[in-house]
């Protein structure tokens, strides 16, 4: 997959590559300082602390598929999720009205709360309802599931793989080299643009830019959908 990675090219940075820097807001109710207003920060810094972009694997399992990645500091909750989105059918035999509905998805939570929710649109129930649907989640949380009080995070498990010499966890040194090769050339694309980092306020989920990347494509973020 990471050789496969299609580079950004310095002519594709304003619709792909969406950088940022947290200014000082609101998080939890609590006032919290801008990132150059933090202590010990370079009042001059263009450091970035929020990233989106989307990304394009070229091979034969993934060609067409775009990738919107998006990570950031100083956002309104800490979480680490993957969401697929599913295509609609190509017609439609439900109520108009609802024809612009949420698509499927298949969301999986990496942190806090581990598990999986498939969130389906189904027929909603009764005879007097017609052909309107409805969205219902179907959810697996692993604690629950397993009734665990507390899922080891990824460094105790990393930690606790390394002293029982396993390495399945771990990535290869081509697989550094590979995505350290790519990043390079994503450093020296917005090197060479020369855009400075868009200002997003503390506890929002980035640069309002970051919305306009994802919409110009006819797609939204999961909180926006």
């Amino acid at each position: 997959v990471l050789r496969a990675l299609r580079p950004i090219e310095p002519n594709q940075m304003e619709t792909h590559l969406v950088r940022g820097q947290y200014t000082k807001g609101m998080i939890d109710g609590k006032p919290v300082p801008g990132y150059m207003e933090e202590e010990g920060a370079n009042p001059n810094s263009e450091t970035e602390t929020f990233v989106a972009m989307k990304v394009e694997i070229a091979n034969w399992r993934w060609a067409g598929v775009p990738f919107y990645l998006r990570t950031g500091k100083r956002m309104p909750e800490k979480l680490s999720e993957i969401i697929i989105h599913f295509k609609p059918a190509p017609h439609y035999i439900f109520d108009p009205d609802q024809k612009y509905m949420a698509c499927n998805r298949l969301i999986i939570r990496l942190q806090p709360d581990e598990g999986i929710s498939l969130q389906v649109a189904t027929k909603d129930q009764g005879l007097d309802k017609g052909m309107r649907l409805r969205q219902g989640p179907l959810e697996l949380s692993f604690s629950e599931a397993f009734q665990t009080e507390r899922v080891p995070d990824a460094y105790e498990r990393l930690l606790w793989e390394v002293m029982n010499g396993n390495q399945y966890l771990f990535v290869r040194r081509d697989e550094v080299e590979y995505a350290w090769r790519w990043i390079d050339q994503l450093i020296d694309s917005w090197e060479k643009a020369g855009d400075k980092p868009r200002k997003y306020a503390a506890g929002t989920w980035g640069p309002v830019a970051s919305i306009a990347m994802i919409a110009r494509d006819g797609r939204s973020w999961y909180e926006d959908a």
